[in-house]
């Protein structure tokens, strides 16, 4: 294996948690444009009326999975019911005004649907509350062991 190759694997865990982040912030920032209204706000700049099916409930798996997928929290499950709203928004709302994500506006949900997707599979990566979490309970069950009975 070449020095580079051997660098890039060891950066992987830190490149696939700066996808992630960047992954959960675009998501969020499209939950929160329907939501509140903000960068741009939905289509038309307003907001999704409260309870819309289905651009309500997607804004709120936007915003919600965005920042669970930022942070790391959850990031798998996030990642996979995030993943399946953007399949559920390409072939209901896109692909019925065109066979191809060009001519129906549908690019957004099928590049976040297979990104999202992909980090169900390769995890969070560096730089994630989930990490910390395992680390924070790997740790406690080392100290555990270590610690010998009375």
């Amino acid at each position: 294996m070449s020095s580079l190759t051997a660098r890039l694997d060891r950066a992987r865990p830190y490149a696939t948690g700066l996808f992630r982040i960047v992954v959960g912030l675009l998501f969020l920032c499209h939950g929160a444009a329907s939501l509140f209204g903000v960068l741009g706000g939905a289509k038309g700049g307003g907001t999704v009326p409260v309870g819309a099916w289905p651009g309500w409930y997607a804004a709120v798996i936007q915003f919600a999975g965005g920042l669970l997928v930022l942070v790391g929290a959850g990031t798998r499950t996030a990642a996979f019911v995030s993943s399946g709203s953007m399949a559920y928004a390409y072939f209901a709302v896109h692909q019925p005004k065109g066979l191809f994500p060009l001519q129906n506006e549908g690019e957004a949900s099928a590049m976040f649907c297979w990104t999202l997707l992909l980090l169900v599979f390769t995890g969070p990566g560096a730089l994630a509350l989930d990490s910390l979490r395992s680390s924070s309970r790997s740790r406690t069950r080392d100290l555990d062991r270590q610690t010998v009975p009375a």
